[in-house]
């Protein structure tokens, strides 16, 4: 099974020749190429998520009864739809008042939200929780926090979990200890595979291609599922790239016996 977590880059004007619309095509060929079974997406705007949709005829989107605001980037899943069964979800803001749309505190310059759904595979009747989110790009405290309010979420969960999404954050940081510990259970699918932290890891390049800040995307899992394999995708198109992040594959496998 291949998860894939990618910030779309929000629909802005103001990226000129990166704009959503002259590269919104590559989006599409990139996701068709690495065929995730699970895509976990940020940043994406209404009208995005809606090409996407009319797009990608092989999947599905999951936003359970979402607000949909024109101002709002969504956190969202996407499934591959002969390969799930939805059994339930939920979407909440990481704020104090999670059911209060647009909420956000601290030092958040965003609201941000979390965005979930309980699957049943297809072929093996596995049933496991998945989840997206995107944590505040500016406040630190902020980003504890809603790392906390995610961490409570898994805790709760009594199948595996898969998170990902943009963490704004890299290895390290107080947010990825608050998520990767023995309370959670959850592990770093990169770190599981004793990939080297390094530029080579580094998810961010603003359109460059050339790796920055850190590896601030992230997939995580309990046990089971298996890692088989984590890749960064650094594809280029004739030298245009899809967007300011490189998506993030995780190939995962389960065991025979089911946990449900």
């Amino acid at each position: 099974m291949r998860v894939m977590t990618f910030n779309l880059r929000f629909e802005n004007d103001q990226d000129g020749e990166n704009a959503w619309n002259y590269r919104r095509h590559l989006v599409v060929k990139l996701i068709k190429q690495y065929a995730p079974d699970i895509l976990g997406t940020q940043e994406g705007r209404v009208s995005q998520l809606d090409y996407l949709e009319e797009n990608l005829t092989d999947y599905q989107m999951h936003a359970p009864s979402r607000l949909l605001d024109d101002t709002c980037q969504y956190p969202t899943l996407i499934f591959r739809k002969n390969r799930f069964k939805i059994m339930e979800g939920n979407e909440f803001w990481l704020s104090k008042t999670p059911h209060i749309h647009r909420s956000k505190n601290w030092d958040s310059a965003f609201p941000r939200m979390l965005s979930t759904a309980t699957v049943e595979m297809s072929e093996s009747g596995q049933v496991f929780s998945v989840a997206v989110t995107h944590l505040d790009h500016m406040g630190k405290i902020a980003r504890l926090k809603q790392a906390e309010i995610i961490a409570r979420w898994v805790q709760e969960k009594t199948v595996p979990v898969i998170l990902m999404g943009d963490f704004n954050d890299g290895p390290g940081s107080k947010p990825h200890a608050a998520l990767v510990n023995k309370n959670t259970g959850l592990s770093d699918t990169w770190e599981e595979l004793g990939h080297p932290e390094g530029e080579e890891s580094f998810t961010h390049h603003a359109f460059t291609g050339t790796p920055r800040k850190s590896r601030i995307d992230w997939i995580l899992t309990t046990v089971p599922p298996y890692i088989t394999d984590a890749r960064i995708r650094h594809d280029q198109f004739e030298g245009r790239y899809a967007s300011d992040h490189f998506p993030y594959c995780v190939d995962l496998n389960w065991p025979v016996q089911k946990w449900k």
